[in-house]
């Protein structure tokens, strides 16, 4: 069986070596004591009706090897990952690449690469409420079988070599071998320095203006504050969404909230959409855009600055203009607005 565990193999070569040495030595006492009773035995094998036997017993020893199954050796390549999700995160291993599934604090996590002796994985987002909580990573294989977590209490310095007791050699017994302590793997959600910043510009200006910087779009500012917003995240601007700050000219995606879903459409690396129906994959810094009328335009747009789950559901809370507010509750804004919300899940 193929990288099984260096013990296991250790055992089987053992006691196969130990019944050879013992054959061998059983041999040799039959040999010193043949000549006192060579006579005796001649005479028997000669004796009518004596039944006649291979000569040369031999004890066969089959190698035996157990298949423990994967098994992770190291610690998390990161103690630390922000909740919104994405970090890749590495353990090393044996027969990794008969993991079937990772877990992370209850959340299903996206194998990314499994190989033998490596194994990578995505962390999945989660609700804001689990900053600064740690979580257990958890493995299994395809039958569902936990795959267990060693990581060795003492080392062998290199170089250096284990004599055997010749005892152990004759009789089979186990080797000594490096203990190995099971334990648990625990990652730690964090925030995003990127997101942090977004929705503080969000809560710095919800009720004002950043006139110095941006202009100001009387009546309809919800696309061009959401906007500034993404900048104030980490996003740069492009062809297809801009403001010029020089002469105030603005991309239609940019001031505009359909225009602005028409846009982040066509970059799938910046963001994808949920419906209301996924609202428990909503998180804080996310984008929200209401269709009022139910026309299929987008008449408002807003910015996630708030997500609460819990047993009944998730509810979820947006900053903006134009609807100045720092923490609207959607389904109170969707029961006095009517029409329908859709989310961005930013990147």
């Amino acid at each position: 069986m193929r990288n099984r565990r260096a013990g296991g193999v250790r055992r089987a070569v053992a006691l196969g070596w130990a019944s050879a040495i013992m054959g061998v030595s059983a041999f040799g006492a039959v040999a010193a004591s043949a000549d006192d009773d060579r006579s005796a035995m001649a005479a028997a094998t000669d004796s009518p009706g004596a039944s006649s036997a291979p000569a040369g017993d031999t004890i066969a020893a089959a190698e035996v090897a157990v298949d423990e199954g994967p098994t992770v050796t190291s610690d998390l390549s990161v103690a630390a990952a922000p909740f919104t999700g994405g970090t890749q995160v590495t353990v090393t291993g044996e027969q990794l690449d008969e993991v079937a599934s990772v877990v992370v604090g209850g959340a299903p996590a996206t194998i990314v690469a499994a190989e033998v002796e490596q194994l990578t994985f995505a962390v999945p987002s989660v609700a804001d409420t689990a900053l600064g909580t740690s979580v257990e990573v958890q493995f299994a294989d395809a039958a569902g079988r936990p795959v267990e977590v060693e990581v060795p209490t003492g080392v062998v310095a290199a170089g250096t070599s284990v004599v055997q007791p010749l005892e152990g050699e004759l009789t089979g017994a186990a080797e000594p071998e490096v203990p190995a302590e099971p334990r648990t793997l625990a990652l730690t959600y964090t925030s995003d320095p990127h997101i942090d910043a977004q929705v503080g510009y969000v809560l710095t200006y919800w009720s004002s203006y950043n006139s110095a910087v941006y202009p100001v779009i009387s009546g309809y500012d919800c696309a061009n504050f959401a906007s500034q917003s993404l900048i104030a995240r980490g996003w740069t601007m492009d062809g297809g969404w801009y403001l010029d700050g020089g002469t105030g000219a603005m991309s239609p995606s940019w001031s505009s909230s359909t225009a602005l879903r028409d846009y982040l459409y066509t970059r799938p690396d910046r963001a994808t959409e949920l419906s209301d129906a996924q609202r428990d994959l909503v998180k804080v810094g996310d984008i929200a855009q209401f269709d009022w009328d139910s026309s299929g335009d987008r008449d408002h747009t807003a910015v996630v600055t708030r997500v609460e789950r819990s047993a009944t559901g998730t509810k979820v809370w947006v900053g903006g203009h134009t609807k100045d507010a720092d923490y609207w509750d959607v389904d109170t804004a969707l029961a006095t607005g009517g029409g329908s919300v859709t989310y961005f899940s930013i990147r």
